[in-house]
């Protein structure tokens, strides 16, 4: 019975690991007009995922780590999301946002109104 149970246990904790979103991990944003760029931790965030900057670099403004940058972004399957904001720190906006994965690269894009603008993040892990 303890080997059953033991079992079950690590059928359980692997089924958690396999079902991890492909998005999940940090991303390397482009780089701005000044020179600097961010990474950003990809995440969970209930049935949702989010994303929080980790590290700000090439930058002496680094009061955004730590701070959320998406948010209530749905996983649509097959690398898309969509249904969730960004928030742009460069010019203090949140836009309505959809992502698509493919591979190590992360095409990021947002609108408010006719203004739409995008990037595209490298995986850093």
């Amino acid at each position: 019975m303890k080997h059953l149970i033991a079992a079950a246990c690590l059928a359980v904790a692997g089924a958690g690991v396999a079902a991890a979103d492909p998005v999940h991990g940090t991303w390397k944003t482009e780089t701005g007009e000044t020179g600097g760029y961010l990474h950003v931790t990809i995440a969970s965030c209930g049935s949702n995922v989010c994303g929080t900057i980790a590290k700000v670099f090439n930058s002496d403004n680094t009061s955004s780590e730590g701070k959320p940058i998406i948010w209530d972004m749905k996983s649509k399957g097959n690398g898309s999301y969509s249904g969730g904001k960004i928030w742009a720190p460069d010019v203090d906006k949140t836009y309505r946002s959809k992502m698509s994965l493919n591979g190590n690269a992360l095409k990021v894009s947002g609108c408010v109104g006719p203004i739409c603008r995008g990037q595209t993040w490298t995986r850093v892990n």
